[in-house]
């Protein structure tokens, strides 16, 4: 009963465009660990339960939050459906890490390095070499580069058929980025690498994304980027973080302009909304001078 009920829940939000993958699994677990006990309907004693399993008190948290928003969906249409008060096992997500503004020649040493990974003469090296460098050069989000089929590299960019929400778009490419691609698919060809995935390993694949996270931070400590295990540093997602910066940095410092490149830019980025877009903005010195002079402008009475 509760599986048909969790069943009708998750395809409602993925009509609405959601992959709930995660949440579907957890529900899942949550059903099976329920009805072990007899359970048609949620239970607030029995989540609390469930939850009190988890590894973590971050895992519980969302756990709970899971499957206190399933229950409120199953109480409207059935009182006998117990809901749970908020906040329980933690409110609020974590905070937002803070970025690190990649420089050119240290994106460029990364890359290097990756073509040093082991096996050597064979394909990973050079996809890791050439994914990071894509990441860098479009901002793309690793899932969607991860997500990529050797045909949608087309005439006018990349297809991206996996976005956030379920959403495409087509992303233009630089003429250096595209010859960069088409040379990584010659060097495919010539290892004898298989597979319909644009990024593909020895197993003839696209890696997980935790394992591209992993050697990513691996090469910026090794080339003294970010500190030991345990500190913060230098990640993977700097690099979608970097090219909206960098992004803004080469804009006019006129206001209309401004507000169209931001437009462009969460189009690009693929944003569901625009406020989510200024998330990726970070004062570099270059918008901190702009800022300053914009400032100055307005206080001398003149046209920012």
């Amino acid at each position: 009963m509760l599986n048909t009920h969790i069943s009708r829940y998750v395809a409602l939000h993925r009509s609405l465009g959601r992959k709930f993958r995660e949440q579907d699994r957890m529900l899942r677990l949550y059903a099976a660990y329920a009805e072990g006990f007899g359970d048609r309907r949620t239970k607030v004693q029995r989540i609390y339960d469930w939850c009190h399993t988890s590894s973590s008190q971050n895992v519980a948290q969302r756990r709970f939050d899971t499957v206190r928003n399933f229950s409120l969906f199953a109480h409207a249409e059935d009182s006998g459906h117990q809901v749970p008060p908020a906040g329980v096992f933690g409110r609020g997500k974590r905070p937002r890490p803070t970025p690190t503004i990649i420089e050119p020649e240290q994106v460029r040493a990364i890359m290097a390095a990756a073509l040093d990974l082991p096996p050597t003469g064979m394909i990973s090296p050079h996809t890791y070499h050439c994914l990071f460098g894509l990441l860098a050069a479009t901002g793309l989000r690793i899932s969607e580069a991860l997500a990529l089929q050797c045909d949608d590299l087309g005439g006018d960019g990349l297809i991206i058929r996996n976005g956030k929400f379920g959403k495409q778009r087509l992303i233009a490419l630089q003429p250096s980025t595209r010859q960069a691609l088409e040379a990584y698919l010659a060097t495919r060809a010539r290892l004898g690498a298989t597979g319909s995935d644009l990024f593909v390993t020895i197993r003839g694949r696209a890696p997980h994304k935790v394992r591209a996270h992993i050697v990513f931070v691996r090469l910026a400590r090794q080339l003294g980027y970010r500190g030991p295990t345990g500190t913060t540093g230098m990640r993977l997602h700097d690099l979608r973080h970097t090219f909206a910066v960098r992004s803004l940095e080469s804009c006019s410092p006129d206001r209309e302009a401004v507000a169209h490149h931001m437009a462009g830019l969460s189009a690009y980025l693929g944003h569901a909304s625009i406020a989510n877009t200024y998330w990726y903005l970070e004062a570099t010195p270059v918008l901190l001078r702009d800022i300053a002079a914009a400032s100055e402008h307005l206080f001398l009475g003149e046209v920012a």
